[in-house]
């Protein structure tokens, strides 16, 4: 189930809904007006328009109404669907692509400058810290996120940090900045929780002298965590919204259960997903993807049967043990296999470049001899990572109906010279490096410009 982003109870449940249900809608209640929606029309025509959704047209043309996709196709765009007042773009010699997704970062709770003040994406004050939202410590004037937006990325996901076992509710963003960071929850997204396996948890806490201090710790911690989640889930049963025992770790994990939040888990080697899938299989939830997953390659077979996703990088490896063995092909290998595979970025510089990472992962299984094609490459960056988020029915592909983020390229995207030079979110025009629109945030503006 996704959670409404206008919802705004204030009082008894909705018609339908569990009181948990009811208590998320009251959680996730707006306290800004969103931005206004793009009212209008535009006609972007002459780029090839890369759809991720199987086809290309070169040349071809999108027809954006009111924040959407109303038509798209090859060649000239019939006189008889473009209305006269639309907008028209002449892109001749750019490509248009879906606007980026990063479904892996920290933009926001650990911004730039990266000071002690402002790093806020880890509470690393117990192993299972489930009832902290990334929300509540993400400050919109980041200017990461500019930077993003230059780097042609409309959606981030930002989650907290991995050093502990069960990090929090992770929430996916537009990068269309206002005052707070609730008004840019991307609407309709469900939430996420983080959690980690491997060496971050044992290594944080074991340093402590504390629990977790082994692998065998860790599966214990989220043993304990959902066998009590499931406790206390029994014991709300059919209770009124006001007689529900509130725990926020508790409705967190009790979202994992019911189906409501996506499980997204940072894991390394094969064995920790494997134990992590065990968990899962016990207590009845799936995994939405694993994280990093340098070694999923290994276990693509079931990665793949299972439907569950992969949130890796092109080629970053050997900083420690867990992160050794991989394969710069993994990301190919894993597609090849069925396995919806996303190059992410975890890093406030590789998400300035995320068509370059899918680029030098699409080259190195092409280099190996295995067929995956650009399609499939560019939805590494676009349509899996809309799916491993749950949002994947309003964007990520160019398609009738879908929200309008947009990337028009000066070159084509795989090239290391290309640049994002024009980019919409959701119909608006927030980047066009032509016009000279470069958006700014209130923490560079004032700053000296020197000629």
């Amino acid at each position: 189930m996704q959670q409404s982003a206008t919802s705004n109870v204030t009082g008894s449940k909705e018609s339908g809904d569990s009181s948990l249900e009811a208590i998320e809608r009251r959680a996730h209640a707006d306290i800004e007006p969103r931005p206004p929606a793009h009212v209008g029309h535009e006609l972007l025509v002459g780029a090839t328009v890369l759809t991720a959704a199987g086809q290309a047209h070169t040349p071809g043309w999108v027809l954006v109404t009111d924040g959407r996709i109303a038509a798209l196709g090859a060649g000239e765009p019939p006189a008889s669907v473009v209305p006269a007042d639309a907008r028209r773009f002449d892109l001749r010699g750019h490509f248009v692509t879906p606007g980026l997704i990063d479904a892996h970062s920290h933009l926001g709770v650990y911004p730039s400058p990266p000071l002690g003040a402002n790093r806020d994406g880890n509470e690393m004050t117990s192993p299972n810290t489930a009832g902290v939202w990334a929300e509540h410590g993400f400050w919109p004037g980041d200017p990461g996120l500019i930077h993003a937006l230059e780097g042609g990325v409309t959606t981030l996901h930002v989650l907290p940090g991995s050093g502990n076992l069960i990090g929090g509710r992770g929430v996916t963003m537009t990068v269309e900045r206002t005052r707070g960071a609730r008004a840019m929850r991307f609407p309709g997204a469900p939430d996420t929780v983080k959690m980690a396996c491997g060496e971050n948890p044992k290594r944080v806490y074991g340093g402590k002298g504390s629990a977790p201090m082994t692998r065998m710790g860790n599966v214990r911690g989220y043993r304990e965590a959902f066998a009590n989640a499931r406790k206390w889930l029994r014991a709300q049963g059919k209770k009124d919204l006001d007689d529900v025992d509130r725990d926020l770790a508790m409705e967190s994990l009790a979202g994992i259960l019911e189906g409501r939040i996506l499980a997204q888990v940072h894991c390394y080697t094969a064995q920790d997903m494997l134990s992590f899938l065990g968990v899962a299989d016990e207590f009845g939830f799936e995994v939405r993807a694993f994280h990093h997953a340098l070694e999923a390659y290994k276990i693509r077979d079931i990665l793949s049967r299972r439907n569950i996703g992969v949130a890796t990088w092109a080629d970053w490896w050997g900083f420690k043990l867990e992160a050794w063995d991989t394969v710069d092909e993994a990301p190919a290998l894993l597609s090849e296999s069925a396995v919806r595979i996303v190059i992410h970025s975890d890093s406030s510089e590789g998400i300035q470049r995320l068509n370059q990472e899918a680029a030098k992962a699409f080259y190195s299984g092409k280099h190996r001899g295995i067929g995956v094609d650009r399609d499939e490459a560019l939805r590494w960056i676009t349509a899996n990572a809309a799916w491993m988020l749950g949002i994947e029915a309003e964007t990520g592909t160019l398609e009738v109906g879908k929200r309008a983020d947009l990337v028009a390229w000066d070159k084509d995207p795989f090239s290391v010279y290309a640049k994002a030079d024009k980019v919409w979110v959701a119909g608006k025009l927030l980047l066009d490096r032509t016009a000279g629109l470069v958006p700014e945030v209130d923490f560079t503006l004032g700053r000296e410009v020197k000629p």
